[in-house]
């Protein structure tokens, strides 16, 4: 059975073949992840679709066209429990690279941050699998590239001098594409930001008793169901320019930005409108699993009209964020901090959240936007609207 890579979008005409799970000659069971591609979209595994002894014919570190073979699984009577020994290596001519130990993205994170290679790591894991444990105390190393050094001043005769201990890693195809996409939004739009913040003592205490009740959900569904409301009540905020047409869209896509360690991804929530606060809270809690097990489909990416990011996940008091192109609004969500506010005459601690929206100022006015963050920020502060959610 051959192994292809899998048509993951439209205008997707090759990845990158970032690594390969599985060694040459190695048996493997059905739905076992072979290998690791990149895309500028996405990053996903390959996943074996029958038992096998699997053969390599790209090496890690290629890239490929889409539908192009990669290498085979052979089923020859193997099995798991009987596997046979690996045949011996072929020509060099034709020999591929042992398989790096298997890691998961944590590792590979902490990898990168100490300049590691995985080969360099003995895995204690099963399957020589590496743990984080296994880099506790390894010290970073400087990687050598082949390329020429990055330029970064000169020396007292003029000559360009690299500084000691850096490292170049090339970018992958998604950081790239990501990269790109910021830079135009940039020089796209006419990008503005306002700002607001919200007592969110009321959600606190709703949040509370429905984790008594065996109903609890996260922040975030409590904002997608207000930002829901507010983009109905201005719909220019979930529209598009196309052209010399406003496109507006009577439904609500929201993206929903999650960091990984591959770089930011924006899975949607098609038809948040529609979406119930468990629906909401189990819906973004399966994009995180396929994220984190390289599962996600281009399908999970496709067809957002606004975006939710949640800065406020790593510690972020307040900050501006960028849009998402073709989308024309963002809303930016940060860290809740205990704030002295005046409430009746009265100073008074309370739970804030500073919120952003940023937004195209070509399709959206002033106005409009304002009143967008006001009407978040009032829903998020509504005790009665809060009670009603299911």
């Amino acid at each position: 059975m051959d192994i292809r890579i899998p048509t993951v979008g439209e205008s997707v005409v090759e990845a990158l073949l970032a690594r390969w799970h599985k060694g040459a000659g190695e048996a493997v069971r059905r739905d076992e992840a072979l290998c690791e591609i990149e895309t500028d979209k996405i990053t996903m595994d390959i996943f074996a679709e029958a038992d096998g002894v699997l053969t390599i014919s790209v090496p890690a570190g290629t890239t490929v066209a889409v539908g192009a073979v990669i290498g085979r699984l052979d089923p020859g009577g193997a099995t798991i429990a009987d596997s046979p020994a690996p045949a011996a290596a072929p020509p060099a001519a034709t020999a591929q690279p042992a398989a790096a130990p298997p890691t998961s993205p944590s590792v590979r994170q902490e990898l990168r941050e100490k300049g590691l290679a995985a080969s360099q790591v003995d895995g204690s894991g099963p399957g020589g699998r590496i743990l984080n444990s296994d880099l506790a105390g390894r010290q970073a190393t400087v990687v050598k590239s082949e390329e020429p050094p990055a330029y970064h001043g000169t020396n007292p005769r003029g000559a360009a001098q690299p500084l000691p201990g850096e490292e170049r890693v090339r970018m992958s195809p998604l950081r790239k594409r990501v990269a790109e996409r910021l830079l135009q939004a940039r020089q796209q739009t006419a990008m503005l930001t306002t700002f607001n913040e919200a007592d969110l003592a009321a959600l606190q205490a709703v949040r509370a008793e429905r984790k008594q009740r065996g109903a609890g959900v996260g922040l975030l569904p409590f904002f997608v169901r207000a930002t829901v409301e507010a983009l109905r009540a201005y719909p220019a905020v979930n529209a598009r320019i196309d052209g010399d047409d406003i496109v507006y869209h009577h439904f609500q896509h929201l993206g929903i930005a999650v960091a990984s360690d591959k770089g930011l991804v924006v899975p949607v929530l098609k038809e948040a409108g529609d979406m119930g606060l468990g629906e909401i809270d189990a819906a973004i809690a399966g994009f995180v699993e396929k994220i984190k097990t390289n599962r996600l489909a281009i399908a999970d990416l496709e067809g957002g009209t606004f975006t939710i990011t949640n800065g406020g996940t790593y510690g972020s008091m307040l900050s501006t964020p960028i849009i998402n192109p073709p989308q024309s609004g963002v809303l930016g969500m940060h860290a809740i901090a205990d704030r002295p506010v005046v409430r009746d005459g009265q100073v008074v601690i309370r739970p804030v959240m500073y919120l952003a929206l940023s937004y195209d100022h070509r399709i959206i006015d002033g106005r409009e936007a304002v009143g967008f963050l006001k009407l978040v920020k009032e829903r998020l502060e509504d005790r009665t609207w809060l009670d009603g959610l299911r």
